[in-house]
Order: structure tokens, then sequence, then C-alpha cells
């Protein structure tokens, strides 16, 4: 829980009564490895900070199963859409890996906006920082090759690289799973040059 308060306070200062709040209101649980943190179909119900572990979200398109997104440790968890409207999801958010997390309900997270008003910056902020990195991501996969996306990906998010199978990793890049093993190999030989870095 001290994770998720000093994230929080790194963001804008909690006064004691909004900690104390939140602390009473705030529950842990932990998801095994395979479990579901929503599936699709369902109405997103929490929001969740990942104390320890990894999770991917997901979606089916027809029967290829499509890589969203990954967070880990010290990341907010939510599907945007089914939660904040309240509607049903087209994501399954999954655990890769045993996953500790901190979380909150939907009512409960409008009350303590409406308690405390100055929370609402808290949510604006990080939905800000997560809505730009989804954009930017994307703006930059669009334009890069193959062999360029996966470089992204190494100097980026490295830490994907250990902890998440290749075949998801292949459908996070948009591009199969083969396409990647020889991209892999061709950079590890010298065969293609690093393209130069795209920042996000």
């Amino acid at each position: 829980m001290e994770k998720l308060l000093h994230f929080l306070e790194g963001i804008s200062p909690l006064e004691t009564e909004l900690k104390d709040f939140l602390t009473e209101r705030l529950r842990t649980k932990v998801f095994p490895a395979k479990s579901y943190l929503l599936k699709a179909g369902h109405i997103s119900r929490h929001i969740y900070f990942i104390e320890k572990g990894l999770v991917r979200c997901y979606y089916m398109l027809g029967a290829r199963d499509i890589s969203s997104w990954f967070m880990r440790e010290g990341d907010v968890v939510v599907s945007v859409n089914s939660f904040f409207a309240q509607m049903v999801s087209v994501e399954n958010i999954q655990a890769m890996e045993d996953c500790e997390v901190h979380y909150i309900s939907y009512e409960e997270l409008e009350e303590t906006y409406k308690t405390f008003v100055g929370f609402n910056i808290h949510g604006r902020k990080i939905l800000t920082h997560y809505y730009c990195l989804s954009e930017q991501r994307a703006a930059s996969m669009r334009s890069m090759k193959a062999h360029e996306r996966y470089t992204w990906l190494q100097q980026n998010e490295p830490w994907l690289l250990g902890r998440v199978p290749r075949k998801y990793l292949s459908s996070y890049l948009g591009v199969t799973e083969a396409t990647m093993t020889n991209t892999r190999y061709a950079l590890a030989k010298g065969k293609i040059n690093q393209p130069i870095n795209h920042p996000l």
C-alpha cells in the first residue's frame, strides 16, 4: 500500500484526510498467473495498482489473440472504456505472473472525487499519462518496419523481453511470430542495421 500512496504523492500531495479515506477503502488481492482481472463480456468494476507482477490486456480478432498493452509493478491498470463508462468490455486483462494488486471500485473512486475535489487532479494526470503513451506508441508503430518495431521495444520497453512470451510480443508489435524471430536473428548477426531510436 505504501508504494501506491507514494505514487499518488508523486503526482500531487495527499492531505491526511484523503490518505486516510483511501486507506480505508483500498483493498489488496493476489491474482495467480493466468487468472483474469477482467474478462471480455463483463463490466470493469475496479481500477488496480500493481504492487507486484505483470498483466496483459488483449482482445480477440477472429481466432487471433491481439495484445494491446502490458503493465508491471508501479502501473495503474484499468479498461478505460469499460470502467469509466460502466459498459461491457471487449478486452481481457490477464495476470501473466502472480500479481499483488491494490484496488478500489468505480463507486468508491467516484465518492473520492466528490469528497476530495483535489483528487480529480490525480485522476486526470494518470489518465493523461497513459493515454499519451498509448497514442505515441501507436503513431510510432504505424511508421515503422518490423525490425524498427523490435528495436523500439528493445530501447523503450526492454523489461518485456525477459518476461513476456514471444507469441504475445509479436502480436503487440503487429508482426508474426516468425517475422519477429527472423528479425531478432538478423539484428543479432548484424544483417540489418539498428535504426535510430524513436523517442516517446
